[in-house]
């Protein structure tokens, strides 16, 4: 049984590279394959929008991203991988959650603090440059989280922030429209989560300093070999704390091979030395996926029904999902009666629990709204006295004994509605 949802996103505004790899592909590869976990894959394409003016660069980076992923080994046949663009109900909860936040959250943003404070720093207007795109990301990456109700998101340490206010977004929908959304926590990898970049910063694409992912053999020694490093001498002792090249073999390294080059930094290990040490290692690990990556590259066909597939698996999730959401903000029919349940002593509908058994034996029971809407669903029970008993419950301590029956139970209503119901027969029959 799945009983955590972990997503994460790579934006589509440049070739992957080593920190993407580190920091969002391998980690969440691996966790994928584990039992319990349900994977979502998405590429962040509307996030690129925000900082990319090239269509084309946009599109070769979505297929660049597209088969790292598979090459690394994500399997679509059993994650959710899906283009970020395809699933048009995550603009659509942008907007409802963008009519919760508030402004004063989003100011404090890094990136919209970053752009300010350059701004100020230049004596020029403040907001100079700064699009509703930028000001807005952090609304766009809780819907992102959001739609699917992920437990865990894998980020660098720098994104923890985006995580804590995907957080604060849904506590504020939830406590105006019920409990819809799973409150996100952010998974890091302490010793790998910001990689350094040739240049000793983190490595990212604004500064210019990455190495790419599936760079062929020769550039990668080459773009090693340029990494930047002190004056110190063959033979004169080392320090591993700064060292971009010493971070950057740890990522890929057993705990036994990084103490070995632990040991040679405190030796003097010559610098030239280091750096052919962390090519090795490196090529070690890329080179297999690179074949896999080199033939995925050539079949972009491929590649687009894989996503298309994956579009299909996504929206049977966030249709539904979005449905309800409209109905909790009030976008509902107008032919549909909104009266509240009904109390002790009405002649009016009655909220009903229906109990039956299915094809496999088992049985089941369910609760229907006054109007006949599906509010609570039961999971299967060996005899029908189990599942009476627990409709019993329901029936004579109302909302409270949710919680304790949570595991027996799927609520499919809205939560409020779930409640209401509840309630009415806990006071009729009191």
């Amino acid at each position: 049984m799945k009983t955590q949802r972990v997503l994460t996103g790579i934006t589509t505004s440049g070739t992957p590279h080593l920190g993407n790899y580190v920091g969002a592909v391998r980690p969440t590869v691996r966790a994928s394959r584990l039992a319990e976990v349900e994977s979502f894959y998405f590429l962040a394409d509307y996030h690129a929008l925000i900082k990319v003016g090239e269509p084309a660069r946009v599109q070769r980076s979505t297929l660049e991203i597209a088969a790292t992923w598979l090459a690394c080994g994500l399997d679509p046949d059993k994650v959710t991988f899906y283009r970020q663009s395809d699933i048009p109900e995550i603009p659509e909860l942008t907007w409802f959650l963008t009519c919760v936040t508030g402004k004063g959250v989003l100011n404090r943003a890094h990136a919209y603090k970053a752009s300010v404070d350059k701004n100020n720093a230049a004596n020029e207007d403040p907001d100079a440059g700064v699009t509703a795109g930028l000001f807005m990301y952090p609304v766009l990456m809780a819907a992102d989280i959001l739609m699917f109700n992920a437990h865990q998101v894998p980020v660098g340490r720098d994104q923890i922030q985006h995580i804590e206010m995907a957080r604060d977004i849904a506590a504020s929908f939830n406590h105006l429209y019920g409990e819809h959304f799973t409150l996100p926590e952010a998974a890091i990898e302490e010793h790998v989560a910001t990689l350094p970049g040739l240049d000793g910063r983190k490595m990212s694409k604004s500064y210019d300093n990455t190495i790419p992912l599936f760079a062929p053999r020769d550039q990668l020694k080459k773009l090693i070999m340029g990494i930047v490093t002190d004056s110190r001498a063959p033979g004169e002792p080392k320090s591993t704390e700064g060292s971009a090249l010493f971070q950057l073999y740890q990522a890929f390294a057993s705990a036994d091979e990084t103490a070995a080059l632990a040991s040679a930094y405190a030796d003097g290990i010559a610098w030239g030395e280091a750096k052919q040490a962390l090519f090795e290692r490196l090529d070690r690990e890329i080179a297999p996926l690179r074949m896999v990556y080199d033939e995925l590259i050539q079949e972009p066909e491929r590649i687009e029904r894989t996503l298309k597939a994956g579009a299909e698996k996504a929206r049977a999730i966030a249709t539904p999902f979005t449905a309800r959401l409209r109905h909790a903000v009030g976008l509902r029919p107008l032919q549909v009666a909104t009266t509240p349940a009904a109390t002790k002593g009405s002649k009016t509908a009655a909220p009903a629990f229906k109990q039956y058994r299915e094809h496999d034996g088992l049985f089941y029971f369910k609760l229907m709204g006054a109007h006949g809407e599906l509010l609570l669903q039961s999971t299967g029970f060996a005899v029908p006295r189990d599942a009476a008993q627990v409709v019993t419950r329901l029936q004579r301590e109302g909302p409270a004994a949710l919680e304790a029956l949570a595991t027996q139970l799927t609520i499919l209503g809205e939560a409020g509605d779930v409640r209401a119901a509840l309630r009415w027969f806990s006071e009729r029959d009191a």
